[in-house]
């Protein structure tokens, strides 16, 4: 028997609190699962810095990745169901596709991304193509296999429906996060009936559409992702934490720049810091090392490094007020100015944030094209009927994006400054701010 063929004894399950089990039969999913790359998963929050605001949110990139696996695998089940043709092959790309998809993420993923101008996707298909437990176990499936399952990933794979399944606006890697992040987080926004939505699934014409008797649980599942991005994703002391990790990331690196010698040596950054990166280099980095240093760092001579760790360490986060872009301009540079009057160097502690979410694209924009594809609904005639020209609810939010300002600052700190003109206009400001 082939490899791509071979079948464990039982089935091997995970318990889940999400999808319940996790249901493992296949030998080639098994080995990805064991292999370093994946299991460095464990040491990579989902949420990132969100832990700091809801407390239960600890669950790991691990998690979501088996998640988005165990969604695909039921979605699959029910199209052989439906007697969609699926061959062998395809069924075991789509798979490997849907457990990895995240594979690439480091630590703090979209902070760490930021400042050193870095891309999950892209170390994804270094790992799942390069010298790496990964792709030896993909290569033993067939040569060309490790790229066909980094294609499904960077959505060019040939057959659109397997692309659909992880990347669309109703795919397998959203229906598993948003009910996950809502589990741990302690919020019921994520919740949405997932089963209806399984139920009513349909594979026309290679695209992935929806029986038009289960619109109203998209609604559900459109609305809920609105509301869990607001409510969890960019919550403003989420987002306060995101600033300081950014902070910490962005001093390191000037004051490596700068020739700083430092007490505990960045020795992991380095390579980063020089534009030198390699992909073992990486790996080798998770949120467990990054903490050690911040821990450390607490300890520094630069001040402004010492106090961003021992904010982020303690939980001393930063203070907001909404911020009208109005005003920009002037606030902005006046405050800046206020700062530096004050020795508050504003480049780490004068921080304006941008959260901007667009909840259902229904124009289908051009930089992503299966995540921005329209949902479409079947009729009862088999016609098939964009879902905001059926819907009012998704009607009214399509197309809508929007985008909120906050300006981030250390209240602590201003509020020990001595009692003078800068204080007193900086609090002026701020209040009026708010």
């Amino acid at each position: 028997m082939s490899y791509k063929a071979q079948q464990l004894d039982e089935v091997k399950v995970f318990k889940d609190p999400v999808h319940r089990y996790v249901r493992v039969r296949d030998q080639v999913i098994w080995d990805l699962i064991a292999t370093p790359e994946f299991q460095r998963l464990r040491r990579i929050k989902q949420l990132g810095t969100s832990y700091l605001t809801f407390h239960g949110a600890e669950h790991s990139r691990f998690n979501h990745s088996l998640g988005v696996y165990e969604i695909v695998r039921r979605i699959l089940n029910k199209f052989a169901d439906q007697n969609v043709a699926i061959d062998q092959d395809t069924r075991l790309i789509s798979l490997c596709a849907a457990l990895l998809h995240d594979l690439g993420h480091g630590p703090f993923s979209h902070s760490f991304e930021k400042v050193f101008h870095l891309d999950h996707e892209d170390f994804t298909r270094q790992i799942i193509l390069g010298h790496t437990k990964v792709n030896d176990i993909l290569t033993r499936v067939a040569p060309n296999f490790p790229e066909q399952v980094a294609r499904v990933i960077d959505q060019t794979f040939e057959n659109t429906l397997v692309v659909h399944l992880i990347s669309s606006q109703i795919d397998a890697d959203r229906m598993d996060y948003l009910q996950r992040d809502a589990y741990y987080t302690g919020v019921s926004y994520g919740h949405f009936d997932m089963e209806r939505i399984l139920r009513v699934m349909r594979a026309v014409d290679g695209e992935l559409v929806i029986k038009s008797t289960g619109m109203h649980a998209v609604e559900d599942y459109i609305m809920s992702r609105y509301q869990m991005y607001w409510q969890v994703y960019f919550h403003p002391v989420t987002r306060s934490a995101e600033v300081i990790l950014i902070n910490i990331l962005q001093r390191v690196k000037d004051l490596y720049e700068q020739g700083y010698t430092f007490k505990v040596a960045p020795t992991h950054f380095e390579s980063f810091f020089t534009d030198k990166i390699n992909l073992q280099q990486y790996l080798h980095l998770d949120e467990a090392i990054m903490l050690y240093y911040f821990q450390q760092w607490q300890f520094e001579d630069d001040h402004i490094l010492s106090d961003l760790c021992d904010r982020f360490m303690n939980r001393r986060l930063f203070k907001y007020v909404e911020y009208d872009r109005v005003d920009e301009e002037r606030v902005y540079n006046r405050l800046v100015q206020l700062f530096k009057n004050v020795n508050i160097d504003p480049k780490y502690y004068l921080i304006v944030d941008k959260s901007s979410d667009l909840p259902y694209d229904v124009y289908g924009g051009l930089d992503d094209l299966y995540e921005t594809m329209p949902i479409y609904l079947r009729m009862p005639d088999h016609s098939l009927k964009e879902l905001s020209a059926h819907s009012p609810i998704v009607e009214a939010i399509s197309g809508k994006r929007r985008t909120d300002y906050k300006l981030y600052f250390p209240l602590d700190d201003l509020e020990d400054l001595p009692d003078d003109a800068n204080k007193r206009e900086i609090f002026t400001i701020l209040a009026y701010q708010m």
